[in-house]
């Protein structure tokens, strides 16, 4: 019943993005106004998604501030057609909210299973229908166009279908312009997706449905697949998958897999997928995981040194996900497994050659730090090569001489540095919000004294191993950016020490490229 596309003429899929009402769902996390308004922002003019759904109606004080700067912003955009606002079924007290931050569109979340309507709204079905109506007429009086969310669609398919046919035929006598289906609960599969779908568009073929999908099985983005293979045309998603429980199906997989697999288009820009989901990480605090597809750090990094090498002759190792569609490049890592083709490969980018006795050293070396489960990065390399071959030009060209720290209670911390730059001392004293902070703060007024440029710092890890003791090492990984993006590391049983080691090495490396 699945392998068949439904024949429906539009072959392209719309994009309904729900991170800033669905998403922010999403345990401890919570939107500033302007963070919310950027990402607002870039997801309707930089990704082009089709729509977008800001808040719920009647939430907070912020919810209501955040709404309203996104819908000053899409005013003079043009954009207010596309920016929605969850709303519920309570008379005019949502209507007039949506209506004071300036929206114009209400996504009105109604009951879409017998067992909702009866046990938590406790009402008859026609009663609630009634109370909808109530909700679309004032609607209209404010020029605010109505959605519908079926609240429980999916359970309401699988133990009430009366209800939803009763349902979905009432509403498509009042002016409502989409019904939105949701599996709230995220317990459909792949099957009852298309079965289900394509029951609502055969049973109704005047209705425009989404399908609304959540991930508690992982299954959400098979299902948005499925829903489109059964003639939905419009689908709901979440940057980075964010959304309650465990989350919402996520936007570039959406459109990764409409596209290579549907042969479908949508308007989003592919190319400015990691550009939202890297600022949508930032904003919410959930880190992406590392093999998170076409998002994740090391989806694009290639391990094996017998995929290095296949790449290298024809590309034997490509798939259509391309790194490049996405805003990224293709790394290949260091690591016991790597080989001497994924070493050659990051010797090349740096500029270094090595014959191949002494490339053969340096890969042993790094099969050996892998062992020790020690992270290499290709900042690493110009040391290996230079430790292994007893090389005497990689010098650090920048020393720390020296170093106080002061951290009481209730005092701002500071930091005494000395650092010498090719045989030159050079000292400062900072304050700052913490201890590395003064630290940095220090080395800044240094090389702003020597017109010196400093890296933005893009990221700050810290690794400690599990049940490790107060005197283990912990590792800090720092990702930088100055013309490219590049990482540092450092190892320390002090985690402030680890920091400044990894900082240490950042400012070698920017020595060495002057």
């Amino acid at each position: 019943m699945t392998g068949k596309v439904v024949e429906v003429k539009n072959q392209v899929i719309s994009i309904m993005d729900t991170t800033l009402r669905d998403g922010e769902q999403t345990s401890g996390v919570s939107f500033t106004d302007m963070e919310k308004l950027s990402v607002a922002r870039i997801l309707l003019e930089d990704v082009k998604v089709d729509r977008i759904e800001v808040a719920s109606a009647r939430v907070s004080d912020g919810e209501f501030l955040a709404a309203k700067r996104i819908m000053e912003w899409a005013k003079e955009r043009g954009h207010l057609p596309k920016i929605e606002i969850l709303g519920f079924v309570d008379g005019k007290i949502s209507l007039d909210w949506i209506n004071s931050a300036g929206g114009k569109v209400l996504n009105l979340l109604c009951k879409g299973s017998y067992k909702h309507v009866t046990q938590q709204l406790r009402k008859t079905p026609e009663q609630h229908v009634e109370d909808i109506k109530k909700s679309v007429q004032y609607a209209g009086e404010l020029g605010i166009r109505v959605n519908v969310y079926l609240e429980d669609w999916s359970n309401g398919m699988r133990s009430s279908k009366d209800y939803v046919h009763f349902m979905v035929g009432e509403l498509l006598k009042l002016n409502i312009n989409r019904i939105m289906l949701p599996d709230t609960l995220g317990i459909l599969d792949p099957d009852e997706t298309y079965e289900f779908c394509r029951e609502m568009i055969e049973s109704f073929p005047d209705g425009h449905f989404d399908f609304h999908a959540h991930n508690d099985y992982d299954l959400a983005c098979a299902n948005v697949f499925h829903a489109i293979k059964a003639g939905i045309r419009t689908v709901h998603t979440t940057v980075n998958g964010l959304g309650e429980r465990a989350g919402n199906a996520p936007l570039s997989s959406v459109i990764a897999t409409v596209k290579d697999h549907l042969k479908m288009e949508t308007k989003v820009n592919e190319s400015m997928l990691n550009k939202i989901s890297r600022l949508v990480e930032s904003f919410s605090g959930i880190r992406i995981p590392t093999n998170k597809p076409l998002i994740g750090e090391f989806v694009f990094t290639q391990c094996s040194g017998i995929h290095a090498d296949g790449d290298s002759k024809n590309n034997l190792y490509f798939n259509d996900l391309l790194p490049e569609r996405f805003g990224r490049t293709r790394v290949y890592a260091l690591g016991k497994t790597s080989g001497k083709a994924n070493i050659k490969n990051n010797l090349e980018e740096l500029g270094i050659e090595l014959d191949p006795a002494a490339l053969k050293l340096v890969t042993d070396r790094i099969i050996e730090l892998g062992d020790r489960k020690e992270t290499v990065t290709i900042e690493d390399l110009p040391y290996i090569v230079a430790d292994v071959l007893n090389s005497e030009d990689e010098e650090a060209a920048i020393k720390l001489v020296n170093y106080a720290l002061a951290h009481g209670m209730n005092l701002r911390p500071s930091a005494t540095v000395c650092i010498q730059i090719r045989g030159e001392k050079y000292e400062a004293n900072s304050a700052g919000d913490g201890i590395y902070d003064a630290f940095m703060n220090a080395v800044q007024m240094i090389y702003s004294e020597l017109n010196k440029p400093l890296p933005k710092l893009l990221d700050y890890s810290v690794t400690i191993p599990p049940g490790g003791q107060t005197d283990a090492l912990v590792e800090t990984l720092i990702t930088w950016e100055l013309d490219r993006e590049f990482k540092t590391r450092g190892l320390d049983s002090d985690q402030t020490a680890a920091a400044i080691k990894a900082t240490m090495r950042m400012l070698n490396l920017i020595e060495s490229k002057n």
